[in-house]
């Protein structure tokens, strides 16, 4: 596949040497003449100029690209990136820095394909490492919403149930369960929670503690996690 990224800077670079060193063509866009010289052995396409220009991103390749990534630290210069390789047939990637707001992702997500917050998926992987064991935060869907995966211990009080005697809080909802070691799969209502196995449940922070003492029965760190989800 062909990739346009915009935006030399950490994410982008980052993401840039990935795709390349998985076999994708990629063409890096940066307007810093000192960025692009540091560059000058890199795996990739580098083309010299604002991301935002039409023409800049047609000398890097955008009428023949899949994807484009604005990954630059800009949201409005981000903004117009996309546009244009939206008129171009590309799928869009946007980047947005600042905290999550509401607004902004109400104003950009219906005008691109998918908005990324680097910050926040630098944190949720931090705060995997440090709940450990058996809550994974999987992605911060919205202001306050959350997809955890959650594994079945010795001391959950559902463990032995079926999915279908499982009562989840009203704000919560069951997403995927799958066996230990298993695929994650659609929930079947007459499978038994037996230890390891996994499921996938979206819910508000303020229902995560429930819903861990649910499945896996850790009161004290029910706790931990929901406040590490709101932080």
């Amino acid at each position: 596949m062909q990739f346009v990224i915009v935006g030399a800077g950490r994410v982008g670079l980052r993401t840039a040497r990935v795709l390349s060193e998985e076999g994708h063509e990629v063409s890096v866009v940066e307007p810093d003449a000192a960025a692009i010289a540091d560059l000058a052995d890199a795996p990739f396409d580098v083309v010299s100029g604002d991301g935002s220009r039409e023409a800049v991103l047609e000398d890097a390749g955008v009428a023949a690209a899949d994807a484009i990534g604005a990954l630059t630290g800009d949201l409005n210069a981000n903004f117009v990136t996309c546009m244009i390789g939206k008129a171009h047939d590309c799928r869009t990637v946007m980047r947005i820095d600042e905290d999550y707001r509401e607004e902004i992702y109400r104003e950009y997500a219906s005008e691109v394909d998918e908005i990324i917050y680097p910050e926040r998926l630098g944190a949720i992987a931090a705060k995997n490492a440090l709940i450990g064991g058996n809550i994974r935060a999987v992605a911060d869907i919205a202001q306050g919403l959350q997809v955890v995966e959650l594994e079945v211990t010795d001391d959950s009080p559902t463990r032995g149930y079926t999915i279908s005697e499982v009562s989840l809080p009203a704000n919560s909802r069951l997403l995927a369960f799958g066996k230990q070691e298993g695929a994650l799969a659609l929930p079947d209502p007459d499978a038994p929670l037996e230890l390891g196995d996994r499921l996938v449940v979206l819910a508000d922070f303020e229902a995560l503690a429930d819903v861990r003492r649910i499945i896996v029965g850790d009161v004290a760190g029910a706790s931990a996690s929901a406040e590490a989800g709101g932080a």
